[in-house]
């Protein structure tokens, strides 16, 4: 099942005041193609090793050449917390929300939240990336699998 993000910018954790200014944003290809509908995370150039959002240097080869590709949008949960906030005007949930560490079958680990309020999957339980939206910026987020690829 895919969770259509809502094109009213009322997402329902954020308020949109929240959304990231990607112009700005050194990882501004993770959103360009969030707003595809598509997963892109960066490697490295000289070795492929998969890199955090904002690394500048590759832990394998000291490479400081990247390159942001696409990457299928599975993986397994790692680690989850409740995270317990209540900020009127930014958080919009009123109760308890997720907070999910995934780790995609592209070898990557991104932490986000779900599409839509909901429980935390289980650690080991397969994940599929989605997007949620925050006034006109896609964000990667959890959707539940009720059928694991």
């Amino acid at each position: 099942m895919t969770v259509v993000p809502d094109v009213t910018g009322q997402d329902w954790l954020l308020e949109p005041a929240l959304a990231p200014a990607v112009y700005l944003d050194a990882i501004r290809p993770l959103y360009d193609a969030a707003a595809r509908g598509e997963l892109a995370l960066p490697f490295c150039t000289s070795c492929a090793l998969a890199l955090e959002l904002e690394q500048q240097v590759c832990d394998g080869c000291d490479s400081t050449e990247r390159q942001w590709s696409t990457v299928e949008p599975y993986g397994v949960v790692h680690a989850a917390t409740l995270m317990h906030r209540r900020e009127r005007g930014l958080v919009r949930a009123t109760e308890p929300y997720p907070i999910v560490d995934v780790e995609l079958d592209s070898g990557h680990r991104i932490v986000m939240t779900l599409t839509a309020p909901g429980s935390a999957p289980g650690i080991g339980e397969r994940v599929r990336v989605g997007f949620r939206r925050l006034a006109d910026v896609a964000l990667p987020a959890i959707e539940i699998l009720e059928d694991p690829k």
